[in-house]
């Protein structure tokens, strides 16, 4: 490791010295890029409320898909309060349908149960669904939109706004972790009859199967029941993830990450070490806003951990990355003081990344990250129509209006990109459904039936979003 007559004299020196030479070579090292952290989290306890853990989770964040889960709230509080049922009929209007991927694709016109578009919305992260849905329940998507700001001033979210009912790209549109925990406690304790929704891997549409974002997650971790992925540009690969073992339920909320493994791994290890946590304080408490939101193009700006960062870091194979130092300075004169950032380098660390042959194996990968699928990859069944009796049981008072949105700028959501249900299978009424156009490349929607390990990546830690990334609408 030390090399010539320094070395040896170096190495004849006390262990004290030796503790002090390292030191003194490890802050001289060449400055390498520094691991970019996910930016944004919390882990609490969701039936007490205490906190397990966080790290700027009042900051200011783009919500993105998880904006679905207040959809869904509203929803559910408008079933219990008697204005619509899991049987209410919902309409694809021209203004739902206009959503970008990702969508189911239906025609306007095109009818469809408040049951299955829930389903839609949750598992799939559907926009058009949430759309459709939104106005069913709100009779306008403006209107809709009133009522989820409602309901977040309601429950405290003092760092939340909505302007849409799915989480698109707009820059009034914001939240926290903070408050996106205190939104999916709220769901889990307010309306615990609908908890099963939440925890399906994917959907089977006819013949085909339409993969949550959120199923590594589902089918890795004990106790897995939830929640919600989410993905624009500005605001990384975020996700709200729910466990329950024993009666007890931890959840986390992760807003910044680099790509969909960084989230997943962040999210196992935030709830594996909530579950050995007492806590602290409660979520209810912490308020206010304490950083504004990233700047527009996060993605772009935030560095997307290689495989061998995140084995360093995630990985539980228990082979660490290992550093070497080589000293090649001088010490001054035979006071043994050492003279700081005179040649001395750090070796890159490396890690130990599973491959099959020269290329990396996202299987292997995926579980030494996230751990060995405990569950099969299961999906359950939607369609669209309406039973026959359907105007006797909705809603007398909701009616579908259009909502023109004028200069609008649009981008594509994470799910477009790692869950793409661009080409559905028609449905049993031909031509009730619109086969989306430009599929995403990396989509791994069209493979039917199980889902491969790591086939959400598709040889990429963040695949690219199928439509260009717009500017957002500022505020």
């Amino acid at each position: 490791m030390f090399q010539g007559a320094f070395g040896r004299r170096l190495l004849g020196r006390a262990p004290f010295f030796m503790s002090l030479a390292l030191s003194a070579a490890l802050l001289a090292a060449p400055a390498r890029p520094a691991l970019a952290d996910v930016a944004s989290w919390i882990v609490f306890d969701a039936e007490s409320g205490r906190i397990l853990d966080e790290k700027d989770a009042t900051r200011q964040w783009y919500p993105a898909s998880i904006t679905k889960l207040m959809t869904a709230y509203v929803t559910f509080k408008a079933i219990r309060e008697g204005r619509a049922s899991m049987q209410s009929v919902v309409t694809v209007t021209k203004n739902a349908a206009a959503e970008p991927p990702s969508k189911m694709g239906f025609r306007p016109g095109t009818k469809l149960t408040v049951e299955n578009a829930l389903k839609m919305v949750l598992v799939k992260s559907a926009n058009d669904i949430a759309v459709a849905l939104g106005e069913a329940i709100g009779g306008t998507e403006s209107g809709f939109i009133v009522l989820m700001n409602q309901e977040a001033s309601r429950m405290g979210l003092s760092a939340t706004h909505f302007v849409n009912p799915h989480g698109l790209p707009d820059n009034r549109q914001v939240s926290s972790a903070r408050d996106l925990g205190v939104l999916a406690r709220r769901l889990w304790l307010d309306f615990p009859e609908y908890r099963g929704l939440y925890g399906h891997a994917g959907l089977k549409f006819g013949k085909k199967t339409l993969r949550s974002a959120n199923r590594e997650f589902l089918m890795r971790v004990r106790g897995a029941n939830g929640l919600k992925t989410g993905y624009i540009c500005n605001s990384g690969f975020n996700v709200a993830v729910s466990a329950t073992r024993r009666g007890r339920t931890v959840m986390a909320v992760i807003l910044g990450a680099g790509s969909g493994l960084e989230r997943l791994a962040h999210s196992r290890e935030l709830i594996e070490k909530g579950f050995d946590t007492r806590g602290r304080g409660s979520i209810e408490d912490l308020k206010g806003i304490s950083q504004k939101p990233p700047q527009d193009g996060y993605c772009k700006s935030n560095p997307r951990p290689s495989a061998e960062e995140l084995v360093a870091r995630y990985g539980k194979n228990d082979k660490k990355p290992s550093a070497i130092l080589s000293y090649n300075g001088r010490l001054e004169g035979s006071s043994g003081r050492i003279i700081p950032g005179v040649n001395v380098s750090r070796e890159p660390a490396k890690a130990d990344v599973p491959k099959k042959g020269n290329k990396i194996d996202w299987g292997q990968l995926m579980e030494d990250l996230a751990g060995p699928r405990l569950v099969a990859y299961n999906t359950i069944p939607v369609s669209i129509g309406v039973p026959r009796d359907a105007a006797a049981i909705a809603a007398p008072a909701i009616t579908v209006v259009p909502v023109a949105k004028p200069g609008r700028l649009r981008e594509a959501t994470g799910e477009a990109s790692q869950d793409a249900p661009e080409k559905i299978a028609k449905s049993a009424s031909p031509g009730a459904i619109l086969t989306s156009e430009g599929a995403d490349e990396g989509s791994d929607d069209d493979d039917a039936g199980e889902a491969k390990p790591g086939a959400i990546f598709k040889g990429t830690l963040a695949p690219n979003a199928p439509l260009p990334i717009l500017k957002p609408k500022s505020p």
